[in-house]
């Protein structure tokens, strides 16, 4: 199994952004010094949720701050890119991360952030799959045209192809049955997310992920899984941080609903219906705990996927810097070794 670190890079107060994006580098100069193989970095628009509308740019300032990490966007939201235009910025991106980019994309679920862009989220998947199928094309083909419903390319070169052959590895993240179809049939490497969320939904996810790869068997078996994970000396140490983590959820369920409330730029973390208690996030929806706590919760997690990378999300709200770092530790010494 591999591990990343995942950051969000926001600020519930609306912290100053250079001290966001000076955290940010430093969680990633620690993760490489722990032996973590890579750190990616989110992409949200116009609310301090998330600080990093070009998760590309953020990966070369990282890969310029560090030696030998891998740095991934998790994810670029596709419908919001040009295909050329970001085709161009993966394989520069590429060259200047010395080939250590990964590239995680998506269809986006923020109707906040569609609306704001001028995008009719009904057409997202549509618009998805078109500039995957352009993109794939351009890092790919010495030359190339498109014909299709939102593009239409003549005869284009996109230069500079990227440092790493074919391509960096490209990476769809899923959760329904048809969104892992697209990934498998694009030959995409599956990410998915259980933050938030229980066991079952990750077993739903990996039975759709095998379903999608028995179709197209050529499709690579990677399978990440994204997780808000937080281990301290003690389990009661470490579920004083989860409320952090419950924060971090309501924003996300409230922008993907569409129940945001943003006022001047400031997402406030409203409590939704159905929401779990603290004692059901730490117990059953987060890796949480102890160092032997959370051994036994990612076994937890392989018993019922082919799980290949584990995501891990350090920060949540306004967790303590210092909290962060020490599950970061710990979760390096004491839980990784076991799953290597």
């Amino acid at each position: 199994m591999h591990f990343s670190a995942f950051y969000l890079g926001g600020s519930p107060t609306r912290e100053a952004p250079e001290t966001v994006f000076r955290r940010v580098v430093q969680y990633a100069q620690d993760a490489e010094e722990l032996g973590y193989d890579s750190v990616w970095f989110a992409e949200h628009h116009f609310s301090n949720y998330g600080y990093i509308p070009n998760p590309l740019l953020m990966a070369t300032r990282v890969a310029a701050e560090t030696s030998r990490v891998r740095v991934g966007t998790a994810v670029l939201v596709l419908p919001f890119w040009n295909p050329l235009r970001v085709a161009e910025d993966i394989a520069l991106t590429d060259h200047l991360t010395g080939g250590r980019l990964e590239v995680g994309v998506a269809r986006g679920y923020q109707p906040f952030e569609f609306r704001r862009f001028g995008l009719d989220q009904e057409e997202a998947r549509e618009r998805t799959d078109e500039t995957l199928a352009v993109l794939l094309k351009a890092l790919t083909e010495d030359s190339f045209t498109f014909d299709g419903r939102f593009y239409q390319i003549p005869e284009t070169t996109v230069f500079p192809r990227p440092l790493q052959t074919p391509t960096p590895p490209l990476w769809l993240a899923a959760h329904t049955p048809e969104s892992f179809e697209i990934g498998a049939r694009f030959g995409l490497r599956a990410l998915t997310t259980n933050s938030g969320r229980p066991v079952s939904v990750l077993e739903e996810g990996w039975s759709n992920h095998l379903a999608a790869r028995a179709r197209h068997p050529l499709a690579p078996p990677d399978f990440g899984v994204q997780a808000q994970v937080c281990v301290a000396p003690t389990d009661a140490e470490a579920r004083e941080q989860v409320p952090h983590f419950l924060y971090q959820l309501r924003q996300a369920t409230n922008l993907r609903h569409g129940r945001e409330h943003v006022v001047s730029g400031v997402s406030e973390p409203l409590p939704f219906e159905g929401e779990p208690s603290i004692d059901e996030m730490f117990e059953a929806r987060t890796l949480a705990g102890s160092p032997e706590a959370v051994r036994r919760k990612l076994q937890a997690y392989a018993d019922v996927s082919g799980m290949t990378m584990l995501s891990c999300v350090f920060h949540g709200g306004e967790m303590p810097h210092e909290a962060a770092q020490r599950s970061m530790r710990l979760f390096a010494e004491e839980v990784m070794p076991a799953f290597r």
